[in-house]
């Protein structure tokens, strides 16, 4: 008889439902890096899903973009240049959760390729551009200036918004040259317009250039799902280092680039992910100096008025 019940119970649940995966909204600062393309290969390999995730991805036009989206409660998480968590001591409800990206081996300085800039040494009283005020490529021009011995305002920084509207300032010559994506960089070398002139990530080794940022109320509320969250992320990035090929593919369809191309991103970035998301104090320090040398701060916030080390590292 109870053998009987047994196999009837077991019968009766497994005619139910499976529970629903929780939905996370996440968006990525930008669509033109290829590091963001880890949230599309997690998705689309089951990775997520795997860990009880339903990620609802968005792109947006820019960090400030996506902290305001966060800001607004529109987002749970938010992938994003380590510039953002600034806004955390000024009041945003936002806290950074892990570390996605180190050294920003992501970004390239480029320029025609008729320009009179040749060597790095040429970008001195230059102009770069870039995304928004107050985000990564600002401060990536300032870094470069810095280790040159220019000083922070050696190299102009301009934002301008778009990498389309970053370009069209580069043609027309209101700017001198670009801070952007290495896909980008590759892209304009293919129509024969510009080229990579130096990779930064070198110039900041030492550094954090990217976190994984999410609202304080989704951390208090649904700590379980930020944390699973997180063993899909990363274990989607586990998943790219050891398949090229099948993340290629998934980058080139999302970004509509040549694979190719992202074939040569792949090997210059792949090395920049945080395995495990762990904080590194020099490389937070680091951030913190930045929030200062880009007027955001005026000095030096505590770790835990920007981060949370709660969650990491992420063991999957």
């Amino acid at each position: 008889m109870r053998k009987a019940a047994f196999f009837a119970a077991a019968l009766l649940l497994a005619g139910l439902p499976a529970h629903a995966a929780d939905k996370v909204r996440v968006a990525k600062a930008v669509g033109s890096q290829w590091v963001y393309t880890v949230l599309d290969v997690g998705v689309e390999e089951g990775i997520f899903a795997k860990y009880g995730i339903d990620v609802e991805i968005s792109t947006m036009t820019g960090e400030a973009r996506m902290q305001q989206a966060l800001t607004a409660g529109s987002l749970d998480i938010g992938m994003a240049g380590s510039s953002g968590a600034a806004l955390s001591v000024k009041g945003a409800p936002v806290i950074a959760i892990a570390v996605f990206i180190d050294a920003p081996s992501n970004f390239a300085v480029v320029v025609l390729n008729d320009s009179p800039i040749k060597t790095l040494a040429d970008l001195k009283g230059k102009s770069l551009s870039g995304a928004t005020t107050g985000g990564l490529p600002e401060w990536l021009v300032k870094r470069l200036a810095v280790t040159q011995g220019w000083g922070p305002d050696g190299i102009r920084s301009v934002s301008v918004g778009s990498p389309d509207a970053s370009i069209s300032a580069m043609r027309t010559r209101q700017v001198d040259g670009m801070m952007t994506a290495n896909s980008t960089g590759f892209t304009l070398e293919k129509q024969g317009i510009a080229h990579i002139l130096i990779h930064v990530g070198d110039y900041a080794k030492d550094y954090h250039s990217a976190l994984v940022f999410a609202r304080n109320d989704f951390v208090a509320q649904s700590p379980d799902v930020a944390q699973r969250y997180l063993k899909g992320m990363f274990a989607s990035v586990a998943f790219i280092r050891a398949n090229k090929a099948k993340s290629v593919e998934i980058a080139a369809k999302v970004m509509h680039l040549d694979p190719a191309i992202l074939d040569r991103v792949y090997d210059l970035e792949v090395g920049a992910f945080s395995s495990d998301g762990h904080f590194d104090p020099k490389a937070v320090e680091l951030v913190k100096q930045s929030f200062i040398e880009m007027g955001m701060l005026t000095e030096k916030p505590r770790t835990d008025e920007i981060l949370t080390s709660k969650f990491v590292p992420v063991k999957f």
